[in-house]
């Protein structure tokens, strides 16, 4: 009976030690470009919280939208146990970017890119009606505890064109269909600059899951993501998303919009968008 019992307690526990394995944390995350003009809302006020805030729920991967030179270097320095990819979308080094952090202990980088929304996404270009370049950085990686492959796009949609909006999603649709032959799981996230009542949106939630709507647990937090750096009034307006593709490879157990703040202050003015997936 003893031995049984101990059996048990072993199967038990190696049962929960694969099921830890399985389970995928990612933080989607407009940090705020670095601009003086924002007072005392500006990057050096709030890097240390923000950076602090990503280190405290210890996402597998996070992507960032709206990261200067300066702030990839911040929060490289401050989370050294991320690798990450993305240029800017001006050129390497130049301009806002979305980069892709990746626990460098779990995964395995197999190839990336940064491509522009655009006409000619494979050269520095302004696509259609945006108001500004817009660039999507994707990462292919292996997972060294499953051994599975996983895509993983990052995008800021432009702020102003309606067309560039949705011509930047179909482009970056047409992408995942070139490059996933081998019918991966994929993630996209990012700043969409589009409520979720936009007929982009509409369209795109027919191509891919959005991890709200399919979440096991009830979503947790506000129904918004941008604040604005407004901290009493509700967040209701939802421009963030975390998509998953539709080959049932990835299911999605939690979901939440994350108001963390400090002194009556956010960390940016967009709230991170956090997702727990686990491998089926």
């Amino acid at each position: 009976m003893k031995f049984k019992k101990t059996i048990s307690i072993f199967f038990l526990m190696v049962l929960g030690l694969f099921s830890y394995a399985q389970a995928l944390e990612v933080i989607t995350y407009n940090i705020r470009l670095d601009v003086a003009v924002d007072g005392e809302n500006a990057w050096p006020l709030r890097k240390e919280f923000l950076t602090s805030q990503i280190q405290f729920y210890e996402p597998d991967i996070f992507g960032i939208q709206e990261a200067r030179p300066n702030q990839v270097i911040d929060i490289s320095t401050r989370l050294s146990q991320y690798n990450q990819v993305g240029i800017g979308r001006e050129g390497k080094g130049i301009g806002e970017s979305s980069n892709i952090f990746y626990k460098k202990d779990r995964f395995l980088l197999k190839e990336s890119n940064t491509f522009w929304l655009s006409e000619t996404p494979d050269i520095i270009s302004i696509g259609w009606d945006a108001a500004y370049n817009r660039v999507c950085t994707y990462a292919l990686l292996k997972d060294k505890k499953t051994r599975k492959h996983l895509w993983v796009f990052n995008t800021h949609l432009d702020h102003k064109g309606e067309v560039a909006k949705t011509k930047g999603i179909e482009l970056i649709l047409s992408k995942i269909a070139e490059l996933n032959t081998q019918n991966y799981p994929v993630i996209f996230m990012g700043d969409f600059n589009s409520e979720p009542t936009s007929e982009r949106i509409i369209a795109l939630k027919k191509k891919m899951n959005d991890t709200r709507d399919i979440s096991k647990e009830k979503p947790f937090g506000s129904s918004g993501t941008f604040n604005g750096f407004i901290h009493n009034e509700p967040v209701l307006l939802l421009i963030d998303y975390i998509f998953v593709s539709k080959n049932n490879k990835l299911k999605v157990d939690k979901f939440a919009v994350l108001s963390d703040s400090k002194d009556l202050k956010y960390p940016s003015d967009h709230l991170p968008v956090y997702v727990k997936l686990s491998y089926q």
